[in-house]
């Protein structure tokens, strides 16, 4: 694993937190499960039929594993709760105890009411899937609107930077955000690069194909309206845009290009757009650098809930069980 990576199970060791897996029949998260336990990164929830994992499993040690099982267990108060979020929506009390036994909207209500502190999921579920049990039932922070994501990117060291983390967002999951999808993105990418990446002076450059006014569109409107909106919600931020990729990492560009910014040519959040930039440009700094792309890691949601990729490995499982953690203790 990663340095980053290597600190961040170090911080999750110290916080004692409980996560949930969803899909704790899956094999690669049975794995992930005893090697979380094993190594004291977490406790773990497997969400599955215990005796049907001892016969699947019988090789593995389910000791200080805590396994629930959905379609048995007592749902009265987990449904009931669901029925109040969504009565409004014309779900019946009947609907929402057929939905709760759902393993993700089951694992979503463990953590809204306070029985698991975060939930992993996406070994065999796909995206949407886990995200909509997190926005039905856990819904986004206070003042946040949009459920984003984005990456680590952890390098080497390159001429343009001091820290050896950026973030970029979000490339994974907003596919033409509005300026105010924008903004939270920005609020949030900043959030994770202080509790996850430990970059202490964020610096948020909200990207575009122009640079300060040097191109006309209504493309640079909406990065321009962005970057006022997180100026107005969020004024500790230290954030400028519109601006290029060469003129947010370049100090000599950045000093040309938009003389007298604080960010220009220091920038290490960047903030594409929208999903088509944002995904490749961290596939491209990823294969052309070699930097080491850590996510996507969710964000926005009022407890944490990180998706999986469905070709993932135990390891990743273990890595983003980790991240969920850390995400857990800042709120």
């Amino acid at each position: 694993m990663s340095k980053i990576i290597d600190s961040i199970i170090d911080k999750a060791k110290k916080l004692n937190k409980t996560i949930v897996l969803a899909e704790g029949e899956e094999p690669r998260t049975v794995e992930a499960a005893q090697t979380i336990v094993q190594n004291k990164i977490a406790n773990v929830i497997l969400l599955g039929d215990e005796e049907k994992l001892k016969v699947m499993y019988p090789q593995a040690n389910f000791d200080g594993i805590k396994i629930v099982n959905p379609l048995t267990a007592d749902i009265e108060d987990y449904a009931n709760t669901l029925y109040e979020l969504r009565k409004a929506k014309g779900m019946t009390l009947d609907v929402a105890k057929t939905e709760i036994r759902k393993y993700l909207n089951f694992g979503a209500m463990m953590i809204k009411k306070g029985d698991a502190d975060g939930m992993v999921a996406g070994a065999i579920n796909s995206t949407g899937n886990v995200l909509r049990s997190g926005l039905t039932i856990v819904k986004t922070k206070p003042g946040i609107k949009t459920v984003s994501s984005c990456f680590l990117m952890a390098f080497e060291g390159t001429p343009y930077k001091a820290q050896d983390i950026m973030v970029f967002g979000d490339c994974a999951v907003n596919i033409n955000p509005t300026a105010e999808q924008l903004a939270d993105i920005a609020i949030s990418s900043t959030a994770t690069a202080k509790d996850l990446a430990g970059i202490e002076e964020p610096k948020v450059a909200m990207l575009s194909f122009s640079t300060k006014g040097s191109a006309k569109h209504e493309f640079v409107d909406k990065v321009v309206e962005a970057t006022n909106l997180v100026r107005e919600k969020a004024p500790e931020i230290e954030i400028d845009g519109e601006l290029q990729v060469d003129a947010a990492i370049v100090p000599s560009v950045g000093r040309l290009k938009a003389p007298g910014s604080d960010v220009a040519g220091k920038a290490n959040i960047f903030i594409f757009p929208d999903l088509q930039s944002g995904n490749i440009g961290y596939k491209l700094t990823q294969r052309f650098s070699g930097a080491t792309a850590i996510g996507p890691i969710c964000q926005g949601f009022a407890k944490p809930i990180n998706d999986l990729s469905r070709g993932c490995t135990s390891d990743d499982i273990v890595a983003v069980v980790a991240i969920t953690a850390v995400q857990a203790s800042q709120n």
